[in-house]
């Protein structure tokens, strides 16, 4: 997984706007976003330009920069790309993901796993920003995973905003049957269970 400055940047800043510590609609500057990610400048303007891209920041030009706005429309959009998929992806990853690979994918189960007996939010969203990170590098199609990397962050933030524990606690199962079926290196079963993970998010 990488470990750049600019990645830890990115990863720093997209937590604080998915957990909605940077809220929607907030102008911020480039300083405040240096001090909340702790990293410098070169790097935090690299992540800010990878949020921009994925639709989390909007950059005004000589005005400043503003967290995106959440969308009555959004949760449809980004369930309609996650539909299409995120099955076949999962697929994919149970065929082609290497040893250390799958050995991460039981380390995020057990983390997600915590999460519903401690019920702490945070350390799910990391689990599931981890999860995504797996999928993206041990997937062979990247066509699938450009589409994917953004919307799987925005389908964060707006799970975010509407949580309640019970919804948690069931997603945090479909979550770890989908883990544990691309572990056990079953395309069919990947598949499945990321489609009852899917379906249940959209609904």
């Amino acid at each position: 997984m990488q470990s750049s400055q600019s990645h830890l940047a990115y990863l720093a800043l997209e937590h604080l706007i998915v957990t909605l510590a940077l809220k929607p609609g907030a102008l911020v500057t480039e300083k405040q976003l240096i001090d909340l990610a702790g990293h410098g400048r070169t790097p935090v303007r690299e992540a800010i330009q990878k949020l921009a891209w994925q639709g989390l920041i909007v950059v005004r030009p000589r005005v400043g920069l503003r967290i995106a706005d959440i969308r009555p429309q959004d949760h449809a959009n980004v369930m309609q790309v996650r539909r299409e998929l995120e099955p076949i992806a999962a697929a994919l990853v149970a065929s082609h993901a290497n040893v250390s690979q799958r050995q991460q994918l039981l380390g995020c189960a057990q983390q997600m796993s915590d999460c519903a007996a401690s019920g702490d939010l945070a350390l799910f969203f990391a689990a599931d920003k981890a999860f995504d990170e797996i999928l993206e590098e041990a997937c062979p199609n990247s066509f699938i995973t450009a589409a994917l990397t953004p919307v799987q962050t925005h389908s964060r933030r707006l799970w975010s905003s509407a949580v309640k524990p019970k919804s948690m606690q069931r997603s945090i199962a479909l979550h770890v049957d989908v883990m544990r079926a691309i572990h056990s290196g079953d395309p069919d079963k990947a598949r499945q269970a990321m489609g009852a993970l899917i379906d249940y998010l959209a609904a």
